[in-house]
Formats: C-alpha cells, sequence, structure tokens
C-alpha cells in the first residue's frame, strides 16, 4: 500500500476540510488554533511532505532553508502567496501552490460593502441606537454621500476588480482601472469601463478608489503619499486587497486634515495591529475598519480547502497542480 503523504496544517479549518483531509493524507491538524512561532514552522517544515499554511504564516527563506527533504510541496490555502517566497521554494525544488477564483464573489460584495458604508454613514449609524443617541429623524441629520453618477477607479482589474466592477455598475457608478494591460475588450465593453495607463491621472479625477491588486515588491506602498494627495477632498479610499499597498501613515495624515474625505479598510499593513490614527478616525466617523473579513464566508472557505486538497492530490499523484505558483507570476 502507497504510503500516505504527512500533510501539515498551520490553522483550524472548515471540520468538512479537516475531515477530508484525514480521509486522505495522513493530516496533522493544529486543533488549538493559535498561529504557529517561526520555530513551530519549521518543525513543521523539517517533517512534512506537503504544508498547508495560511496568509498570515510567513514561509520565508529562513525557514524554507531549514526544511526537511521530503517537503516538496507548500500548498497554500489562500489566493495571496506574498506570506511566501515562491522564489527560495523554487530554488529548492519545493512546489507552491495557492487557491485563486474562490473568493472572488466573496471579496467584491464586501468591498461593495465598504464603499456604501463610507459614503452613507453606516458605521456610525449603527452606534446611535444602541447607545441611545437618537432624538428622531431630522432633514440636516446623518447626511451622506449618493454613489450614483459618481466614478470609480478600480487599481487592479484581475477577477476581483471585475466582479466589483459589474457590481459597481448596477449601482450606477462609471467604471475607471488601472491596470498593467488592458483588460480583454468584451470585458472593458460590458463594464463601459475608461482603462488609465496613468495611475497618477486616473487618481486626480475619481471619487471613489478601490484597491484590488496583489501585495508584491512593485506594488508595496502603491498609493504612496504622492499619489494619495492628487486625491479630490471628496474622495473615498477601500481597501480589501493588502495593507502593505497604501501608505498608512499618509492616508491617516490627509483623512485627518480633510484632504481625502474618508476611507473603508479591511487589510492593514501590520496585521493584526492597527495604525492607532485609524482607531480615532473610526471613533470620528471618517474611516470604517474591518477585521480581514472579506472573504469570510463559509462557501468560500470550504471551496478554499476543496482547492487545497485538489493541489495537494494531484500533485502526489505525479501530475502538475492546476494551482502552481511560479516567480514569473508574481
Amino acid at each position: 500500500m502507497k504510503k500516505r503523504p504527512l500533510v501539515v496544517v498551520t490553522r483550524r479549518l472548515p471540520d468538512v476540510v479537516e475531515t477530508r483531509m484525514r480521509e486522505l493524507f495522513d493530516t496533522r491538524l493544529n486543533l488549538d488554533d493559535k498561529p504557529m512561532s517561526a520555530a513551530e514552522l519549521v518543525e513543521a517544515a523539517k517533517s512534512a511532505d506537503v504544508l498547508v499554511p495560511t496568509v498570515t504564516d510567513e514561509i520565508d527563506a529562513s525557514i524554507l532553508a531549514q526544511a526537511g527533504p521530503d517537503l516538496k510541496l507548500v500548498a497554500n490555502f489562500g489566493n495571496g502567496v506574498d506570506n511566501i517566497d515562491v522564489q527560495a521554494a523554487l530554488a529548492r525544488g519545493i512546489t507552491v501552490t495557492n487557491t485563486p477564483g474562490v473568493l472572488t464573489e466573496d471579496t467584491a460584495d464586501m468591498t461593495m460593502a465598504l464603499i456604501l458604508a463610507v459614503a452613507r454613514r453606516l458605521a456610525e449609524g449603527t452606534r446611535v441606537i444602541p447607545e441611545e443617541d437618537w432624538a428622531g429623524w431630522s432633514p440636516t441629520w446623518m447626511l451622506g454621500h449618493r454613489i450614483t453618477g459618481k466614478r470609480l477607479g478600480i487599481v487592479g482589474m484581475g477577477r476581483i476588480g471585475q466582479a466589483l466592477a459589474r457590481r459597481a455598475k448596477a449601482f450606477g457608478l462609471s467604471i475607471h482601472y488601472h491596470n498593467r494591460r488592458h483588460v480583454a475588450p468584451a470585458i472593458e465593453a460590458e463594464l463601459e469601463a475608461t482603462y488609465w495607463e496613468s495611475l497618477d491621472q486616473m487618481l486626480a479625477r475619481m471619487d471613489v478608489v478601490s484597491v484590488n491588486c496583489p501585495h508584491t515588491p512593485a506594488t508595496y506602498h502603491l498609493l504612496s503619499a504622492r499619489r494619495l494627495k492628487l486625491l479630490k477632498p471628496s474622495a473615498i479610499v477601500v481597501n480589501t486587497a493588502r495593507g502593505e499597498i497604501i501608505d498608512e501613515n499618509s492616508l491617516a495624515r490627509l483623512i485627518e486634515t480633510g484632504d481625502i474625505a474618508g476611507a473603508g479598510l479591511d487589510v492593514f499593513e501590520h496585521e493584526p495591529a492597527v495604525n492607532p490614527r485609524f482607531l480615532k478616525l473610526a471613533r470620528q466617523g471618517k474611516v470604517v475598519l474591518l477585521p480581514h473579513m472579506a472573504s469570510a464566508t463559509f462557501e468560500g472557505r470550504i471551496d478554499m480547502g476543496e482547492k487545497v486538497i485538489v493541489n495537494i492530490k494531484t500533485f502526489m499523484d505525479g501530475h502538475r497542480p492546476p494551482d502552481r505558483v511560479l516567480p514569473s507570476m508574481l
């Protein structure tokens, strides 16, 4: 009988996913769901045939350098792989996979929700009644801004950017985007989207800016202090991608001074730590903060787990896994 591969999973996954993994592989689960330390990740890499980390586990070159000879696959439970040194893995003959596509609709839903939440002051409104601070309806109280007829600038027009564009178009927003290249002409026509080769030129004209690109060395602080200053004072910024893409201190400062109207943030540069300036702005009702939950649906997490299982099984059967990640793709 063929020996089953030892699969080490770094965090708790949905029960149905863990059960299926136990059926197929010799699976070691993280029952208490506490993040593994760097030392624990090293021990896992030394013993495993397959390591299943999540987006919060840093699988860097130093950990991969200590991996045991049996580690041949890092099957990331997540779409982004900025937590894994893919180049170092490749150099050691370790394949890296991810789980693309399954979180597209969930993330686009939450991005649209954040746009509405900031523009219409939803977070402030939800606090009024529980805090017994409502004196009744008034014509001039809690006024937000209509989003119909506004311009949305999407930074990164991949799967999530396009899914967001479809939702936003239905809400009456005008779609603009900056990407490394044009999307297919049929998609551009369907969305009535305007392409901007210059990110600077797009930012200066938008009412809403949504960050939907991956975090790579090239996109670190893509929305820099200089670029954020290009935005209109009435503009809002939404980020459901990665916190590192925005210069957080500059964004906070510009909101504090009224040079940007507000922001909706689901991700932060130093998670789980959140910039204290954002906390203060949230209490003032100028930003809406969420705890990295844009992709958090039961359906999405199960779909992610199923992709991880397919990648492991395909690889162990001697075939190229469907979601292999190469450095050239980053």
